[in-house]
């Protein structure tokens, strides 16, 4: 492997590199770095998160600007806050030797003055999310109209974001005969599409296979009911004292949910979302890099400024809506040459998309079990035994080793040594005494099957993909709303205008009576009860118009269903009630909560004993 100053790099960024402790350039910065400096060139570069990308384009753009003009020569769009001041940092490293370097951070959250008066002074570089950056364009703070560098990076979190058409505004201010540099972990076909609009004859680099998954991360995964979901994020932490870790949720507002439950049962945790104000989120990811947070419950979104080394578990809570976002996860851990495990907590409904993922990674998972209270506690034990063995004596405590002797003048080695780690396997012990088994067995049938039965009821609902709605999002939907639990809603089955779903027949009178005048985005949602099973072969029918004369739906050809409008609509406040909450995005924090079987997790006592009790073990910090 060649070395930097191979690559043609100039001092003043060998002397940089050398500071920071750089020895060997990365796969991506020893495939990039010579193409960009060698030729005026668009480029396309694949390559997985922590890979070293930044430095892939940091240190070329840094290599061609004039440091002695004030013009804005480079911009950089990334989709995160977080990921928008890393990368600013970052340059500023590499560049800390230019001398009259001007590296400018432009994001939402922050003083829009005085991010334009930085600008102002002569910045020759601007890292922006495209957001604010379209902001400042409109009302003339920035001119980059001279710019000869572009770079997109994470385009494809960009593009998933909602990105599209505000980078193609900002790069309508451009040159048209700018350098544009194209840098995602995958390629989706929105990615290629920004590729063909915005590139001429654009380079090619693909580190690994396209979307392939970084060979130091292992993928596991663990089958559990929903309702025991949390339980097994518990136990899976408690098998690994030494974690540290990223746990992903789909919602801001689950993320926020699981990391208060975590810290209201004595983990290390915080929670990263889009709903954290800028100086949240900046102490949070402090703590993160610190330590000082073991377990950090992030979005995907908020996820993409982590760039900690040293991160050992990525465990998937909930699986994202698209496959590809996983590779984006399991990035996460294994990073800087390191190994890492990435993780999947999931119910029978979700086992098949572990295929899917598979194929995308490229990659197996294996199938895991989770463990039991036995084993957790031998891991805890002797974890705490390795502690003790490497602790490094301090003497300061010889001052007190006559009074703590005294005590233990008729206490034997053996049964001192019983006495000491007591203290914490007792509570762990006691906890994990009568727990259940978390574990159940994978389906052999097609998705949901294993699930069906007698006792369950088909539903026919009248929103389909057209309403925004894939299977994931419309189970999710109906669990949200009904308060129900993941597994409670299965057998979902998408198409353009409608849709059908199953539960248990318990529940039929509830979600019968819930849809009663129910309204979604100004429409009614029609739910009826269908003599249909969920077979593969149905037809699609016409739509046609009920007893009341308002119109429904197409729906499948034959099907006899009974509508929930029996009811009437004497709970019309209640509903507009219901309605409101779903508009807004400010359901009621009532639901159920799953997986509380195994109880919460009790605060360590103050007490010094270290007596158990009814208190459950507190992590210790690292």
């Amino acid at each position: 492997m060649s070395t930097f100053k191979d690559l043609g790099l100039n001092e003043d960024l060998l002397h940089a590199i050398s500071d920071l402790g750089f020895i060997k350039p990365s796969e991506v910065q020893e495939k990039a770095i010579p193409i960009l400096l060698e030729s005026e060139t668009d480029l396309v570069a694949l390559a997985q998160t922590g890979t070293g990308k930044t430095a892939a384009f940091g240190f070329p753009m840094l290599e061609k600007i004039d440091v002695d003009s004030r013009t804005t020569q480079g911009l950089i769009l990334s989709p995160t806050r977080e990921l928008c001041l890393q990368i600013t940092n970052e340059m500023k490293q590499y560049g800390k030797y230019c001398k009259g370097l001007n590296v400018v951070a432009i994001y939402g959250g922050s003083s829009i003055t005085d991010q334009a008066r930085e600008v102002k002074k002569g910045a020759q570089i601007i890292v922006a999310t495209p957001g604010r950056m379209k902001d400042m364009i409109s009302r003339r703070l920035v001119d980059i109209s001279k710019i000869q560098y572009s770079v997109l990076d994470e385009a494809d979190e960009m593009l998933n974001m909602g990105f599209k058409e505000d980078i193609t505004d900002i790069l309508s201010h451009t040159p048209d005969d700018k350098n544009t540099w194209l840098f995602s972990a995958t390629m989706p076909k929105e990615v290629a599409t920004i590729a063909r609009k915005f590139m001429v004859d654009p380079q090619e680099i693909t580190v690994g296979n396209k979307n392939e998954s970084t060979s130091n991360v292992s993928h596991e995964y663990y089958l559990v009911n929903a309702r025991d979901r949390y339980q097994a994020l518990k136990r899976l932490s408690d098998a690994n004292p030494d974690i540290f870790s990223v746990i992903f949720c789909r919602t801001k507002r689950d993320t926020q949910k699981v990391a208060e439950q975590l810290i209201e049962d004595g983990y290390s945790a915080g929670a990263l979302h889009g709903d954290l104000s800028q100086n949240q989120r900046d102490m949070v990811m402090k703590s993160f890099r610190n330590q000082q947070i073991q377990m950090l419950v992030a979005t995907d979104v908020a996820a993409r400024g982590i760039d900690v080394d040293d991160i050992t578990h990525v465990i998937n809570y909930q699986l994202p809506d698209e496959a590809e976002t996983y590779t984006h996860r399991s990035g996460r851990t294994g990073r800087a040459g390191k190994t890492g495990i990435s993780m999947v907590i999931v119910s029978k409904s979700e086992v098949r998309k572990i295929k899917s993922i598979e194929r995308i990674i490229k990659k197996e998972f294996v199938k895991k079990d989770i463990p039991d209270g036995a084993d957790i506690c031998e891991v805890q034990l002797m974890s705490l035994a390795n502690k003790v063995n490497t602790t490094e004596v301090n003497h300061e405590i010889d001052g007190y080793l006559e009074k703590i002797n005294s005590l233990f003048e008729e206490t034997t080695k053996e049964e001192l040594i019983k006495k000491f780690f007591s203290v914490e396997f007792t509570r762990f012990f006691n906890y994990y005494k009568k727990s259940k088994d978390l574990n159940v067995q994978a389906s052999q049938n097609s998705r949901d099957d294993v699930q069906y039965s007698e006792n369950s009821t088909r539903y026919f609902i009248n929103v389909g993909s057209r309403d925004g709605f894939d299977w994931m999002k419309l189970k999710d939907f109906l669990k949200e709303i009904l308060e129900l639990g993941r597994d409670d809603v299965f057998k979902v089955d998408v198409k353009e205008s409608f849709s059908f779903f199953n539960t248990d027949k318990s529940i039929t009178p509830k979600i019968l009576e819930f849809f009663t005048d129910y309204k979604y985005e100004g429409r009614f949602v029609n739910v009826e009860v269908s003599e249909d099973r969920g077979g593969r072969n149905r037809n699609r029918g016409r739509g046609r118009k009920d007893d009341g004369g308002k119109r429904r739906s197409s729906r499948g050809g034959g099907e006899k269903r009974f509508s929930s409008n029996k009811s009437g609509g004497n709970s019309s406040n209640r509903r507009e009630r219901r309605n409101s909450e779903f508009s807004g995005g400010n359901r009621s924090d009532s639901r159920r909560s799953e997986g509380r079987s195994e109880g919460r997790k009790p605060r360590r006592s103050d007490s010094s004993s270290g007596e158990f009790g009814s208190s459950r073990p507190r992590r210790s910090r690292r």
